[in-house]
């Protein structure tokens, strides 16, 4: 009998236990949804309404990993509400909006350039504007060019401090050019294309060798198109990050005659050679007419010297005779 008591007393006590184990585990999980709701129910309301699936977990789990989760769900709110898709495996999930944040990528930038894209029915997925984003690239401006051209001014003012181009015709008249090329972003060479500097540089030798393959400046003057065909033809946006629409010649001045300047510069120097080497054909007339000179007097004296030795010959020839 007090075998049992002690058993119906030990298996109370455990009940007991386990019943204030369950209470207590119950408060505590209690406790932590209600602060989990003080610190993230506003957050998380507002993803579920706008129907963004966002979990309560993962907005723990960003504010431990250092994020900020009002970004990652303003995203996915913007996402959602454009019609972009959100759901696994493509579409655009949660995960994949934290990886690109801690890679360092702009989330917003990223999910207004899909906007865009979508609004401009433009082939363009998450993938891979995130990694144009990460690539240095602006990646809403290249989707906004992709919809409205660019223009950009050849030559770069700001950059070279040149406000035209130069060029030459065989004519040797100089020509004063300024170009504006119309562009589109090519999306699918964005990343690791060529940027604006190289559509420049391209444009303004095409530009350059058009004028100088031309006979005389008045072509150039009264064709400005053939210059902006020339130069279209040479496939410039090759490896770019752009397409080239249109090359137009916004300007076109005259400039000096470089030819007749050549010209007179040369002849100026022919004169400078022909008045060197008369001087130097002066100089060695006189040298060889002191020579001469030197000579005259040297025979002059040697006949003076042959004049002495002649009343000598004759003495002596003369007693030569007496003796005889």
């Amino acid at each position: 009998m007090e075998t049992t008591s002690l058993f119906i007393f030990a298996e109370i006590q455990i009940t007991q236990a386990l019943v204030f184990f369950l209470i207590a585990a119950s408060g505590l999980i209690a406790f932590l949804i209600i602060i989990a709701f003080a610190f993230y129910g506003s957050i998380w309301l507002q993803a579920y309404a706008a129907g963004a699936r966002i979990s309560m977990f993962s907005l723990i789990s960003m504010s431990l990993m250092k994020i900020r989760s009002r970004l990652i769900v303003q995203a996915k709110i913007m996402a959602k509400q454009s019609g972009l898709p959100i759901n696994p495996p493509d579409g655009i999930t949660t995960r994949r909006l934290v990886a690109h944040y801690l890679a360092g990528g702009d989330v917003l930038r990223v999910i207004r350039a899909l906007i865009a894209a979508q609004r401009a029915s433009l082939d363009l997925n998450f993938d891979q504007a995130a990694a144009i984003d990460l690539a240095g690239r602006d990646v809403l401006d290249a989707v906004r060019t992709s919809v409205n051209p660019k223009i950009i001014v050849c030559p770069d003012v700001h950059k070279s401090g040149r406000t035209t181009l130069s060029a030459v015709a065989k004519n040797g008249v100089e020509l004063c050019v300024r170009a504006q090329v119309t562009v589109r972003t090519n999306l699918e060479q964005l990343i690791g294309g060529a940027t604006e500097d190289t559509i420049i540089a391209r444009v303004g030798e095409g530009i350059i060798t058009a004028i100088g393959s031309a006979n005389t400046h008045l072509e150039v003057m009264e064709n400005p198109d053939s210059i902006s065909k020339a130069v279209s033809d040479r496939g410039l946006d090759s490896q770019t990050a752009f397409r080239i629409v249109s090359i137009d010649i916004a300007d076109i001045d005259v400039g000096q005659n470089i030819g007749a300047r050549l010209q007179a510069d040369q002849a100026e120097a022919d004169t400078r050679v022909a008045r060197a080497k008369a001087e130097e054909r002066r100089a060695q007339a006189l040298a060889q007419e002191q020579e001469m000179k030197a000579k005259v007097s040297e025979n002059r004296a040697r006949v003076v010297q042959a004049e002495a030795n002649v009343p000598r010959s004759l003495a002596e020839a003369f007693r030569r005779g007496v003796n005889a």
